[in-house]
């Protein structure tokens, strides 16, 4: 048959790759894994590198979230694949469509003792929505193919195959592919119309849309719901941005007021976990529209949860026509409490005291990052910061682990994020414990020429903890690192650049030399190990 493709297991894995739109791989190399870097060899398929597996599984996570289109990441036998488990589990709790394929020990000398032999699938098969290995070369597209659907379908999530050493060695062919059309799930209109009802007649609505908006390319729906509506909006994940700074129904600041006083918590494409007091808003009702009835709530008892197609759901909502409460007096008390808590914050920003309060770290970065720069958040207490005082002006812009909360996911996401936007400014936020998880890294991109900013909150402690542990028992332990330790030199050592700062008044001129260097730049920011981020509970 004409324009059949034929070749071994990694010619006919990338052929189903390249159809679905996947345009780059990140691995560590493996030599059960050959065949697919040949393919993409000998195809000028960008191969990206890295030092320990997560960060593969990390970077092709960054590129799924960021283009809302499938990441690869390829992983060798053995402790290849189970060194990704962690970045699996977190693509998993942020449903970013990742498609990982792992080498596997020969299946015709299964259970004799071959190197890195171990049946991967049930360790991975909790933490994504399709595990499996491919035991024929000939079924290894159809396979590929079928993953790629399923990772793509709301709710979306990571997918795994594993190709046995003679599978993914050996030849076969297949026909011209196609990527399937995504299923969309159409959501039900009496449930659509009850929360659309819900929100039009309360007399102080909330609505805060979280990363399934973006995902699902829903972000101008939310607007024009919130609009016509006329309901206040907060953010989370990377839903934040999702309406343009100086919006008129745009919050970040007046969160609490705003749960504390409402009387109707309307929750759009983020669970209702810890984030959001696992859904209990001081009594106010609750609707929660998800991409998908699995992500309905069995914690709580919701008024409605609409599920289905985030756009189909918010563009009925947007043109409800029956009658509606008058929301503009929620909204103007809403803004007052926005304002007060901006001057408190400003202030805060400018501190100009010595240690450096990590408050006057994102003043200074808010004056240098442009408003397409994406923002990466690899740490604890440091970005807890970020999460307040910096506000992306364009959604799509905020990386941050998730709920799962692993660490590690800095340089990786970097990566990612760098191969996403050769031209945008990637910065990462970073403590200096999580920078034990992954600045090994900084090599990576240096070698393949990926320039990024990471700044490092330096307090000598794991803030998180140490705190609420000398809160709880009145001292701390396994909870100090090296005070003042010089991150930037790890990164100059690697072949990158960067410096330490002390001084607050030194920040801003460290930050501009950092995103004008073309290289991996690390600017190492001493902070005050006194200053905790405030929080009710960090175990909640």
């Amino acid at each position: 048959m004409t324009g059949r493709i034929e070749g071994h297991g990694g010619d006919l894995a990338l052929a189903a790759l390249r159809a679905y739109g996947v345009r780059e791989m990140f691995t560590l190399s493996g030599g059960h894994v050959f065949p697919l870097y040949d393919a993409a060899h000998r195809t000028d398929f960008p191969i990206y590198d890295v030092r320990h597996e997560q960060s593969a599984v990390f970077a092709a996570e960054a590129v799924a979230k960021l283009q809302r289109r499938p990441g690869l990441a390829v992983l060798t036998a053995g402790p290849g694949v189970t060194n990704g488990i962690s970045g699996l589990t977190s693509a998993f709790f942020n449903a970013s469509p990742v498609m990982v394929l792992g080498g596997r020990a020969p299946a015709f000398r299964w259970g004799a003792g071959s190197l890195q032999e171990i049946d991967h699938v049930p360790l991975v098969a909790p933490v994504t929505k399709h595990a499996a290995t491919v035991w024929s070369t000939d079924d290894v597209p159809g396979a590929v193919s079928a993953a790629l659907t399923e990772a793509l379908t709301p709710h979306r999530g990571p997918v795994f195959l594993d190709l046995p050493l003679e599978v993914v060695f050996s030849t076969g062919e297949t026909d011209p592919l196609v990527a399937a059309a995504v299923p969309v799930v159409e959501p039900d209109p009496d449930q659509v119309a009850e929360a659309a009802r819900l929100i039009a007649a309360a007399e102080r609505p909330v609505i805060i849309a979280g990363s399934d908006v973006y995902a699902g390319d829903a972000v101008a729906a939310l607007r024009e719901a919130a609009e016509a509506l006329r309901v206040p909006v907060f953010t989370n994940g990377m839903g934040r941005g999702a309406l343009p700074p100086g919006h008129s129904l745009g919050f970040a600041k007046a969160r609490r007021a705003a749960l504390g006083g409402a009387d109707l918590v309307v929750v759009i494409g983020t669970p209702l976990d810890f984030r959001l007091g696992f859904g209990e808003f001081s009594g106010a009702r609750v609707v929660h529209i998800v991409d998908a009835p699995t992500q309905r709530a069995t914690h709580v008892e919701p008024a409605v949860s609409p599920a289905g197609d985030l756009r189909l759901i918010l563009s009925a909502l947007a043109e409800y026509s029956g009658d509606r409460a008058d929301h503009e007096s929620w909204i103007a008390e809403l803004r007052t409490a926005e304002d007060a808590a901006r001057e408190r914050d400003a202030a805060a920003m400018a501190a100009e005291s010595d240690p450096i309060k990590p408050a006057r770290v994102y003043g200074e970065l808010r004056r240098v990052l442009a408003p397409d720069a994406v923002t990466i958040g690899d740490g604890g207490d440091f970005v807890s910061y970020a999460g307040r005082y910096l506000e992306p002006a364009q959604p799509g812009t905020w990386l941050d682990p998730g709920p799962y909360g692993c660490l590690g996911t800095g340089m990786g996401y970097a990566m990612g994020a760098r191969v996403s936007y050769p031209d945008r400014q990637i910065c990462v936020l970073m403590g200096d414990g999580a920078a034990g998880f992954s600045l090994m890294d900084v090599e990576s991109l240096v070698r393949q020429k990926l320039p990024v900013v990471i700044v490092v909150g330096n307090n000598g402690i794991w803030g998180l903890e140490k705190h609420p542990m000398r809160g709880m028992y009145g001292y701390d332990v396994a909870a100090d690192l090296q005070p003042e330790l010089r991150y930037d030199q790890v990164v100059t050592a690697m072949g990158g650049a960067g410096e330490t700062v002390s001084k607050a008044a030194d920040l801003g001129a460290a930050l501009e030399r950092a995103f004008d260097a073309g290289v991996p730049y690390l600017v190492n920011v001493l902070t005050d190990p006194t200053d905790a981020y405030p929080r009710s509970s960090n175990l909640a």
